[in-house]
């Protein structure tokens, strides 16, 4: 089991150090983040707690999953490993020349 904590439907206003407040009642806070749109800058509501040990992490989703913070009901759970992205894609770019009728994808002779 993992020590750090997601969290969900927080507050705009909550930063990093608010967060790390209202979860210290839980054990020892090792770190706490608010996620940033990488665009933008701007909080996306969401962030990860990480905890001293499996079962404080296992006592703050007890204590603060379905809790109200500044009128929102935060969702306090395990967080899960992040899996990993898929390669390829293609972005959309038509790589291939023009299409041909018929299919084929174009590129080649026809």
């Amino acid at each position: 089991m993992s020590k750090k904590l997601y969290v969900g439907n927080l507050p705009f206003s909550i930063g990093d150090g608010e967060l790390s407040q209202v979860f210290a009642p839980a054990g020892t806070v090792v770190s706490a983040r608010v996620v940033l749109d990488p665009a933008t800058g701007r909080k996306r509501g969401f962030g990860f707690v990480e905890m001293g040990s499996e079962d404080e992490a296992k006592n703050a989703v007890s204590m603060f999953n379905g809790t109200d913070v500044e009128g929102r009901s935060i969702v306090v759970d395990i967080a899960r490993e992040r899996e990993p992205r898929q390669g390829g894609g293609g972005g959309g770019f038509n790589r291939g020349g023009p299409r041909r009728p018929g299919g084929g994808g174009g590129g080649g002779r026809y």
